[in-house]
């Protein structure tokens, strides 16, 4: 792949080129963007009473408005990322962003489920085309030396925004009010959107102008696009219908895969322009880097659902009061994310290993304290008992994200990243949809029986939150063996070339 043909020379490191010293601002704004894009995935959750009462949407419906977003923000961005590599990723990167503006707004006006729904599916596809830009703009603008703490910036935003949607959406619905409060939690993207669009254009380099560009490979598009869909749409609607059914649907989704590799193998790849450069999974670090991001995010996304579920439902807090509680959670990541980045270049892939040990201590810690405690103790104790256990796995998922994020992209050429980077996100959204509807379905079933109140009913909710923690904490090993077979692998490559 030529530099004409990618047309991203300007500002990629590695290459010659001067480094561009508005780097650290342009790369800031382009998080800020991924962190509303991310925060809206977990943001509508305390939202969905309001917006019930507000336009009279059903369970279904109110299913929809979380299922749809999540499910469109991750069918796109291996397509979005070889949109990007190939065409710009500024360009994508502002027209992903301008989309989201036009249909927060859309979502924050709606007068009705329909409409609702139909804009959050938009936003998702939004939300997909730009965050994989943001990868590949590290990977272009800084250089190996630096990549580690702006990934550890990046991961920040992804632990705070999975982790803080509650504890900001209940703010902005207390702000707001009842009738207004949830449409403000769509319409503040707007404004933040808006100025968003004007620095990237001021401080995002642009590529030179292209001899030619490469064609999109529609059929493979096609192909990956309807696969990824059959894999998550199942997964997703689970937590509507709790119907163990749908997981036929994987086998078809499955065959569409399949089909998918043979064409990028074949005639894509004669054809000189496959969505996906299967040499990729070549590389080793990034091959392993999928696969625990897959296990990892199974364990970390699916964390705070069931304990939403368990504090809600089980201990009688409000969703604010759930939120702040479950606020340990995200100020762990926040504090972790950066120095982990910081850490990378000295320690490698040990960071990765100490980061979900931690994690795992963290969730299984949780899990005994609420198994403990719950109906033996005041519900408000029960979740003060749970705060150092919460700051523990915080700390840990934080960590976890900057290293596998860095770590996979290091020895991917620059100029593919934001495919590499798409491929790892779908991977990620993979994740989040296979663990939130095991471990939920697990929670669920575990609290079929539950007294109508009082201390049996928390103890109950308490064991059967402790029962779908043990399901997190197995991808979270598993994860684990992941990376320590990796450190393994790179010190006996090190050994073999001394």
């Amino acid at each position: 792949m030529t530099a004409d043909e990618v047309g991203q020379d300007r500002g990629v490191t590695g290459t010659g080129a001067e480094l561009d010293p508005r780097r650290w601002a342009a790369i800031g704004v382009c998080i800020s963007v991924l962190f509303v894009t991310l925060l809206d995935v977990s943001i509508v959750s305390v939202a969905l009473p309001s917006i019930s009462r507000g336009i009279g949407a059903g369970p279904a419906q109110l299913q929809w408005v979380v299922s749809g977003y999540a499910l469109a923000f991750g069918m796109v961005p291996i397509i979005a990322g070889r949109l990007g590599d190939d065409r710009g990723r500024k360009r994508m990167l502002m027209i992903g962003t301008a989309a989201f503006v036009v249909f927060s707004a859309v979502v924050g006006a709606a007068p009705d489920p329909g409409v609702l729904i139909a804009g959050r599916v938009l936003q998702g596809l939004a939300g997909g085309l730009l965050n994989p830009q943001v990868s590949g703009l590290v990977q272009q603008l800084f250089p190996p030396a630096e990549r580690g703490k702006a990934f550890g910036a990046l991961g920040a935003a992804v632990g705070i925004a999975t982790a803080a949607g509650p504890v900001v959406g209940g703010a902005i619905i207390a702000v707001g009010g009842e009738q207004f409060g949830w449409r403000l939690c769509f319409l503040i993207n707007v404004p933040i959107g808006i100025v968003s669009l004007i620095l990237c254009a001021r401080l995002l380099p642009s590529p030179p102008p292209r001899k030619q560009t490469r064609r999109l490979d529609l059929p493979g598009a096609v192909l990956l696009t309807v696969g990824v869909f059959g894999l998550l749409f199942p997964a997703v609607q689970f937590d509507a219908d709790h119907d163990l059914r749908l997981a036929v649907l994987v086998i078809p989704a499955l065959a569409v895969l399949a089909g998918f590799l043979g064409w990028e193998r074949g005639a894509a790849r004669r054809r000189g322009h496959p969505l996906i450069d299967l040499a990729l999974f070549r590389i080793r670090s990034y091959a392993d880097g999928v696969v625990q991001a897959i296990l990892f995010f199974c364990a970390y996304t699916g964390t705070p659902l069931v304990l939403a579920l368990f504090l809600q439902d089980g201990l009688g807090f409000s969703p604010l009061h759930s939120g702040l509680s479950a606020s340990a959670y995200a100020v762990g990541a926040a504090l972790s994310a950066p120095v982990a980045g910081r850490l990378l270049p000295r320690l490698g892939q040990r960071v990765l290993v100490v980061a979900l040990g931690l994690f795992t201590v963290g969730i299984a810690a949780m899990a005994l304290l609420a198994d403990t405690f719950a109906g033996a103790v005041p519900s408000g104790h029960v979740a003060l008992i749970m705060v150092p256990a919460l700051v523990v796995a915080g700390l840990g998922g934080g960590a976890v994200m900057t290293p596998n994020q860095a770590l996979s992209l290091a020895e991917v050429d620059a100029r593919g990243g934001s495919t590499a980077g798409g491929m790892l996100q779908t991977s990620q959204r993979m994740g989040n949809a296979i663990g939130a509807a095991v471990i939920s379905a697990v929670f669920y079933a575990s609290v079929t029986g539950a007294p109508a109140s009082g201390a049996g009913r928390a103890a109950h909710f308490g064991h059967a939150y402790a029962t779908s923690l043990l399901v997190s904490v197995g991808f979270a090993v598993a994860a684990l063996l992941v990376a320590i077979r990796d450190v393994r692998r790179r010190g006996e490559e090190r050994t073999a070339a001394s």
